[in-house]
């Protein structure tokens, strides 16, 4: 990749610049190969949803999936400008999104606030437009919310991880926090590809400093 494409995948792009996309979305059929749930709605009423980006989408969805009181989790595509993009868009840079995990789960079973837990820890939310070695805007840090009650509690872990992270020597935080957009399923092999493919990539890791957030009992 030449200097200045590698540079455009570091920056954000406008609407105006992105690409143009599609009207009609990307066809996904199967249950989830692991949990054997569907990951696509709509999902009963007394679920609830959320949304998370923290590196590569492959190793980011395994550490959900793991979470006991996790009903579904699904890949995809969200926070960006393009609609219905698919991979090869997206590693371009130019269409905006993230790649993200979204994460339906039961709250009688398990808190919002422990989801986060995992998130702050599964990951690197101070390296900006990258994770580990995986550079790009789609890498990025990202906490996408569906109601003020989880934009409250996002904001408040943040502060509270952002001053355990800089007490054990890394910079602040660069994780973004906004209300959540279209999530666009991503192509079925992205679909719970650590399950598929045991000895594939994941780039993913934590700091190994503790979020003080949740209740602290998940595995």
């Amino acid at each position: 990749m030449d200097i200045i494409n590698f540079q455009r995948k570091l920056v954000l792009p406008s609407s105006e610049d992105a690409l143009p996309g599609r009207s009609f979305a990307i066809p996904v059929t199967h249950n989830h190969t692991v949990l054997g749930t569907p990951f696509m709605g709509p999902f009963a009423e007394h679920l609830e949803v959320a949304q998370f980006g923290l590196g590569c989408f492959w190793g980011a969805e395994r550490v959900f999936w793991k979470v006991p009181g996790v009903y579904t989790t699904a890949v995809g595509y969200a926070a960006g400008h393009t609609p219905n993009p698919t991979y090869q868009e997206v590693c371009t840079g130019q269409t905006g999104h993230n790649e993200v995990v979204l994460v339906v789960f039961d709250p009688t079973r398990l808190s919002y606030a422990d989801l986060l837990r995992v998130f702050w820890e599964s990951h690197d939310p101070t390296q900006g437009m990258r994770q580990g070695n995986d550079w790009g805007t789609q890498y990025r840090s990202g906490i996408y919310t569906y109601s003020e009650a989880q934009a409250e509690a996002a904001r408040v872990s943040k502060d509270d991880y952002d001053h355990r992270l800089k007490a054990a020597g890394y910079g602040g935080i660069t994780t973004e926090i906004q209300a959540a957009s279209e999530f666009y399923y991503a192509e079925e092999p992205h679909q719970q590809y650590l399950d598929k493919n045991p000895e594939g990539y994941c780039g993913i890791g934590g700091t190994g400093v503790a979020c003080g957030f949740g209740t602290g009992v998940l595995a």
